[in-house]
């Protein structure tokens, strides 16, 4: 039985474009965009970020060596937070009606920086949540299978009855694997439509 909601954020509820990020930093380091398309990595230091055993400032001095780019902390922060478009206005209007039938969380692999800007520029939409799970301040980020059996637990939930919806496969299937009920589906339509069936 279906006791909770969890979803994942960015393209999920909020709109994300990694391009705009590309383009921010490219414009501030004055270097062509291809830099960043052709030798930026979701690597291991990403993803140190991710769990926080990496600050920001540390990651973007690992970016800074590996891509030969030279910025200030500021315009690798702004670009960083260039990523967000908006939030998806057919999600945010079901959560009203999601949270009164339902607990509703979100479980988003994220870093202090991204978290502090989403926190500050969706404040209501944020505020439909429960609580908001975030890969850096409980140390484990998605598919990690521990990573949603932990989740559940600080739900004090079973994971049978936990509904997850991700706009990424990896994490679909971690989330199967650790007994969830979990919905591949990315953007406000495909996302309205896996909630509707909740309704």
């Amino acid at each position: 039985m279906t006791r909770a909601i969890l979803l994942d954020l960015g393209g999920v509820v909020l709109g994300i474009n990694f391009k705009r990020v590309f383009r921010a930093w490219a414009a501030a380091a004055d270097v062509s965009e291809a830099v960043f398309y052709d030798h930026w990595r979701l690597d291991d230091a990403y993803k140190a970020q991710e769990v926080g055993e990496l600050s920001f400032t540390s990651y973007c001095e690992h970016l800074s060596t590996t891509l030969n780019v030279t910025m200030t902390d500021q315009q690798w922060r702004d670009g960083w937070n260039a990523l967000w478009t908006h939030p998806f206005k057919e999600v945010c209007s079901m959560l009203p009606a999601i949270g009164a039938r339902y607990s509703l969380y979100a479980f988003s692999n994220t870093n202090a920086v991204h978290a502090n800007s989403f926190f500050s520029r969706y404040p209501e939409e944020l505020a439909h949540f429960n609580k908001v799970f975030l890969s850096h301040e409980i140390g484990l980020r998605k598919p990690s299978v521990e990573a949603f059996k932990q989740v559940c637990e600080r739900m004090a939930l079973a994971p049978e009855d936990v509904f997850f919806i991700d706009d990424t496969p990896e994490n679909v299937e971690g989330a199967k694997k650790a007994g969830l009920n979990a919905h591949h589906a990315r953007g406000g339509p495909a996302v309205a439509a896996c909630l509707a069936q909740l309704l």
